[in-house]
């Protein structure tokens, strides 16, 4: 796994700037997904798992598996399950593609249980 910081997207929302990270989850992340999941009311998602984190806060994630996902009701998530979903789309796209092309691909989605 890399040790590069995730690709940030900074959001305003009433004068302040939050970051937002799409990634992959960890074995670290697993504690928070299983929070999250349990405000949602719904089982955790099946590994492998791209997670929206806001503030260094995760808010939602996607299964990369069967594209279920969670997100945290108490907060504003629409455009974060969004995002997971395009960037899932994305990732199973750059699979598709001939192994040349999936070569260059910057964001690695192996390695998460």
């Amino acid at each position: 796994m890399s040790t590069k910081s995730p690709p940030f997207i900074d959001t305003f929302r009433a004068g302040t700037v939050e970051s937002i990270a799409i990634r992959a989850a960890t074995d670290a992340d697993l504690v928070a997904v299983a929070r999250v999941a349990q405000r949602d009311s719904v089982p955790v998602p099946r590994q492998p798992l791209l997670v929206a984190e806001v503030g260094g806060e995760i808010r939602a994630a996607i299964s990369l598996a069967d594209r279920s996902t969670i997100a945290d009701p108490f907060q504003p998530t629409a455009d974060l399950v969004a995002l997971l979903r395009a960037r899932a789309d994305q990732a199973h796209t750059v699979r598709a593609l001939p192994g040349r092309v999936a070569a260059r691909t910057p964001v690695a989605l192996t390695g998460t249980s």
